[in-house]
């Protein structure tokens, strides 16, 4: 066969959107590129645990005015699927879970958490593709970090997930992301995209939030393994039953290498000035205070201020697993206790799901926030998970899951508070590999 036809042939046998390797951008959202795989087989797994969790507190306080904090033992039942497929011009990866949790001695806190991340990249012609990024879910307690499911084609770390809850209360959250990308030629790129994301609570005690943004960027691939750029980002988010908005105007630089086959390091920062309208109470002249009998009185509060900000990942990538460390700082919209708050945020985790018989999954992460919103403060968080997996028979695995999380403010005393949770059991999986993980 004529070697130029034969060269022809194997260009199209392979997906259009795999024709523009590089590394990965994050101002894109996207995965580490190593992790990047035709197809991981979906499966379905179910799992039976005992559990026990502390730090189990209400949207409430105690008599002498502390924070509620109790511990209990209780069985927990999670169902869910994962996996990737890639046709020739379209890739949808999934991670779905289902789980509910019963205390006899504490039933008040039973509750249910369900998680689904969700990924659509279509590549509409040779130079044109667009993506889909969704995350949304249920929870009454957070136990764990955003990772990098390998099952899906982005991080969901980008997208607007609440990872700072301080309450065991129902939260309901969606986060979307829509970015078409086009390669102009083989070293220039650009993308437009779009957010949408709401944050809902269970108690009317806690503020939930909605947001739009819109957002543009350039790349240039200087090298086969490193890409430099430039972006811009206009978010809107306010907050539902309170009066409070804020707008983020972000202006940033990016950069992008592959430093071999398996590391990669993606990076972007610059300043980001963020709009913030709040009421907020104020004392009244003790003169008027006395002719109209208020103290206080609320008025519309307005502040504008420019903050620096960053993001970066390091990623190691393996066959079945991946190692990462990754770290920011950033407008959020707080935790539906506090509001609108500059955040700080380092985390790392280690994932693997091996070809015999364990599988594992570690990661850690640091939220320190400044709340310029209702309350002026700090706040933040330490956690710490922990999971393992070992099959003991066909379709049969032994798992354990360990957490611990610290809050800690320095400004809300009530706020430090110390939980962890353990829990052990059997998953059901089919295949020969190892439960995931993830």
């Amino acid at each position: 066969m004529n070697p130029l036809k034969a060269l022809a042939m194997l260009a199209a046998a392979v997906p259009a959107f795999a024709q523009y390797g590089g590394p990965a951008v994050l101002t894109r959202g996207e995965a580490p590129a190593a992790m990047s795989t035709a197809q991981i087989d979906f499966r379905p797994f179910l799992s039976l645990t005992g559990v026990y969790d502390t730090g189990l507190n209400g949207v409430s306080v105690d008599t002498n005015g502390k924070t509620i904090s109790k511990g209990a033992a209780g069985i927990e039942g999670t169902a869910g699927i994962s996996g990737l497929h890639s046709w020739r011009h379209t890739q949808v990866g999934l991670d779905f879970s289902f789980s509910g949790r019963h205390y006899p001695s504490l039933p008040y806190y039973d509750g249910t958490d369900e998680r689904l991340l969700l990924s659509v990249t279509h590549q509409i012609s040779r130079h044109v593709s667009l993506s889909f990024r969704n995350s949304a879910g249920m929870f009454t307690q957070n136990y764990g970090l955003p990772t990098l499911p390998q099952t899906v084609a982005f991080d969901p770390s980008t997208a607007f997930i609440p990872t700072n809850t301080f309450f065991d209360n129902r939260v309901i959250y969606l986060s979307s992301q829509a970015d078409l990308v086009v390669q102009k030629s083989m070293r220039l790129s650009y993308s437009v995209g779009g957010d949408g994301f709401v944050t809902r609570y269970r108690s009317s005690a806690l503020y939930g939030v909605s947001g739009a943004g819109a957002r543009g960027d350039v790349q240039y691939r200087l090298t086969r393994r490193t890409t430099i750029g430039a972006a811009y980002a206009y978010t809107h988010f306010a907050f539902d039953h309170i009066f409070s908005s804020t707008d983020i105007h972000s202006f940033l630089g990016s950069y992008a290498v592959r430093l071999s086959k398996n590391w990669e390091l993606s990076a972007a920062g610059g300043p980001i000035l963020f709009e913030t309208k709040f009421i907020q109470s104020v004392p009244v002249d003790p003169a008027i205070a006395i002719l109209i009998g208020l103290s206080s009185t609320r008025q519309i509060s307005y502040s504008r201020q420019w903050t620096p900000s960053g993001t970066g990942r390091l990623s190691y990538t393996m066959h079945r697993g991946v190692a990462y460390v990754t770290g920011g700082r950033s407008v959020t919209p707080g935790n539906g206790l506090f509001l609108t708050s500059t955040t700080t945020t380092v985390s790392g985790g280690y994932s693997y799901t091996g070809l015999k018989r364990w599988s594992a999954g570690i990661s850690g992460g640091y939220y320190s926030s400044d709340s310029v919103g209702n309350y002026v403060g700090t706040y933040g968080s330490y956690t710490f998970t922990l999971s393992l997996s070992r099959q003991i028979a066909r379709y049969t695995h032994g798992i354990l899951d360990i957490y611990s999380r610290k809050f800690v403010s320095g400004s809300f005393q009530n706020y430090n508070l110390w939980s962890y949770g353990v829990r052990l059991g059997l998953g059901f999986t089919p295949g020969d590999i190892p439960m995931r993980l993830w």
